[in-house]
């Protein structure tokens, strides 16, 4: 989503979901299209492709499907360097909420969020919050904050 009022760039927001069977492949995947993203969008800003826009806003939301193949351990292999301890016997729910967090702390997204909702419950608009730091509340009141000066309860 993009929104641009009076000409300028004003966020991006980039909308992902994620169901099985194949969390490996799609975590991967998904990773690759959201760093590709930042940087791009950063890039253009950089070189002026938006002027006479400010740096936009730029948040990132992941649903995943909430199911025991994503809320289990991942095996890790390392057959030349040691896996970093924090994804060791880490999920793929686990892994979104590292990369999520990271995504914020390298400053390539302003603000990320990470639902998870099973399919019964999907279809009826529930969903839940693994990590505070990176909830629905969190995301909406850092976009607000951006452009309102609406920073309550951040």
């Amino acid at each position: 989503m993009t929104v641009v009022v009076d000409g300028e760039l004003l966020a991006t927001i980039e909308f992902k979901s994620h169901v099985g069977p194949s969390f490996g492949n799609n975590f991967n995947n998904r990773v690759e299209e959201a760093l590709g993203s930042a940087i791009d969008i950063l890039t253009a800003y950089r070189e002026g492709a938006f002027k006479p826009s400010q740096k936009p806003w730029l948040g990132w939301l992941m649903l995943l499907e909430d199911t025991c193949k994503s809320q289990s351990p991942v095996q890790v292999l390392e057959p030349h360097f040691k896996v970093f301890k924090e994804f060791k016997k880490a999920s793929y729910v686990k892994r979104y909420e590292l990369f999520c967090e990271r995504l914020v702390r390298e400053r390539l997204y302003d603000a990320t969020c990470l639902l998870l909702s099973d399919r019964d419950r999907g279809v009826k608009g529930k969903y839940s919050e693994p990590n505070k730091e990176i909830d629905f509340k969190k995301f909406v009141t850092s976009l607000m904050c951006a452009y309102n000066g609406i920073c309550k309860d951040a």
